[in-house]
């Protein structure tokens, strides 16, 4: 693996192109594509291993505060490349056939502009900066939307419109740190390139990372099934995550529900970890031991 160095240093866009970098150099079966710019024209990320045409697409960096899940995931590709190489396995399961017939897809942050508001404050915004100062009040510690003040996970075409709703009883009716869902669904450069590599159907199931609570939420309204169940349930086995269901704000809006209703497949939301965010990079050391599994089980589901 690479220095764990490298996954002790806050996941902003120098350390994630360190580490994406040089994974890509030492791995050549690892291949890198822009699937779109943020807001900033930062590019977003997609980091594939085998089969593209049928993939499992595990993505984190949904909101700012909670980059530590672009770790987790890089993280857990370093060790895959590794295992790969060695030709060792994971958890007793050779992974090179799995690989080839249904690969991994990777979006290790869907909000880079997020991470680098929360990590270097309102002047990484560039042209959103008197708009992040002004509404954070020049703290972005818990920073969650992108630089347009967009919460992206609520910024997905599921239930969006009774969300909305919600935001305003609470008082989010414009731009904000958190829970802002826009205007419209996917109105956000962000939410479109998650959705458009969605849509062009390469991909079986999809796992979103964030923080915090270690739970597993799954599926979606009338979307659910008992397949869904029966994987959330080897996923909640393996990690020792409990099933959960979200509540108020936290339901709609978001991208495992949007997969979920439109893309008639499995989706699951993993809460990493347990505090309070922005959980601080020492808990890396005991989060990954209780993910890594899970994202090993999640190819072969």
């Amino acid at each position: 693996m690479l220095t764990d160095i490298l996954y002790s240093i806050p996941a902003d866009q120098k350390s994630r192109e360190a580490i994406i970098g040089g994974l890509l150099l030492r791995y050549p079966f690892l291949t890198r594509e822009t699937i779109g710019e943020s807001r900033c024209a930062r590019p977003i990320d997609l980091l594939c291993i085998g089969n593209r045409k049928d993939a499992v697409l595990l993505s984190g960096g949904f909101h700012g505060m909670e980059w530590i899940t672009s770790i987790l995931l890089l993280k857990f590709l370093d060790k895959l490349c590794m295992s790969i190489e060695s030709g060792k396995g994971m958890y007793g399961v050779m992974l090179s056939p799995i690989l080839n017939r249904r690969g991994l897809a990777m979006v290790p942050c869907v909000n880079p502009d997020g991470a680098e508001i929360q990590i270097h404050g309102s002047e990484a915004a560039g042209a959103y900066s008197s708009l992040v100062e002004r509404i954070s009040h020049g703290d972005t510690l818990h920073w969650q939307a992108n630089a347009a003040g967009v919460d992206i996970n609520h910024n997905f075409d599921a239930g969006w419109e009774q969300l909305h709703r919600l935001e305003a009883e609470c008082g989010i009716t414009s731009p904000s740190p958190t829970r802002y869902g826009g205007e419209y669904p996917e109105s956000e450069p962000e939410s479109r390139a998650l959705a458009s590599i969605c849509r062009a159907g390469r991909f079986s199931h999809v796992l979103a990372f964030h923080t915090q609570g270690e739970e597993i939420y799954y599926g979606y309204g009338s979307c659910t099934d008992e397949r869904m169940k029966k994987q959330a349930a080897a996923l909640s086995r393996v990690s020792g995550y409990r099933l959960s269901e979200p509540e108020g704000l936290a339901c709609g809006g978001g991208f495992k529900d949007w997969f979920c209703q439109y893309m008639k497949k499995s989706g699951f939301t993993i809460e990493a970890g347990k505090g309070t965010n922005p959980l601080p990079l020492t808990d890396v050391e005991t989060i990954y031991p209780q993910l890594e599994e899970l994202m090993t089980l999640s190819l072969i589901l």
